[in-house]
């Protein structure tokens, strides 16, 4: 069964795990000019761009903690569906694509084993990009109660980095955090053979909330 976050526990919000290297910077570089500031006016102007920088970054790594929903595959990303293409071997992609105001860090769509994470450099062009395909990726796949499911975490333009949470051999239960990919980007979930799609293109998503599977 999925974890379940308490009452006290949904109102809070966290900050995601491997934001560190981008965010305490931003953050060091507000408080400083925002303490000189108030000493000299030629400071305020690099204060403000700098803490709009920094708020902007708490924005993004920002990590809610969620109401897991039931169902047999459910999103693993926030954003909105960018298309819906059935594969050759039966098998439904489900493309996300997340901008830079979603929150960015993926979910486990199901209950399982990670069987694989692979890392596949590449380009980075922007995520709603057919071409996208062909950018740096980690390629998941998890051994389920539905059989092997795949998962694609893919950079765009901005995101230049791809944060793993958990290692191959590694038990998820559904909704668990698996990853975070740093600024706008796109998720693509597989969907089994047999399984419908309970979305439509351009349907907004919330990972570990929205069912993507019919039935």
């Amino acid at each position: 069964m999925p974890h379940s976050p308490s009452s006290a526990q949904r109102g809070r919000v966290r900050l995601a795990r491997g934001a560190s290297p981008w965010l305490l910077p931003t953050v060091a570089a507000a408080a400083v000019s925002l303490t000189r500031a108030r000493r000299s006016g030629r400071w305020a102007a690099v204060a403000v761009p700098t803490t709009a920088l920094a708020a902007g970054m708490l924005w993004f790594f920002r990590d809610p903690e969620r109401e897991i929903a039931h169902g047999r595959v459910i999103s693993p990303a926030d954003g909105v569906v960018q298309s819906i293409m059935p594969w050759k071997d039966g098998r439904t992609r489900v493309a996300i694509f997340m901008s830079p105001l979603n929150v960015h860090v993926n979910r486990a769509p199901l209950a399982g084993t990670v069987t694989s994470v692979e890392h596949i450099p590449g380009g980075f062009v922007p995520a709603f990009n057919k071409e996208s395909e062909n950018n740096e990726r980690v390629v998941w796949h998890f051994d389920t109660e539905l059989g092997d499911i795949e998962m694609v975490q893919i950079a765009g333009a901005v995101a230049r980095r791809i944060v793993p949470y958990v290692a191959q051999g590694t038990k998820v239960e559904q909704g668990e955090r698996i990853g975070l990919i740093r600024f706008g980007s796109r998720v693509d979930i597989y969907l089994p053979e047999g399984i419908e799609p309970a979305v439509e293109v351009g349907q907004t998503t919330q990972a570990g909330v929205t069912r993507l599977d019919r039935g």
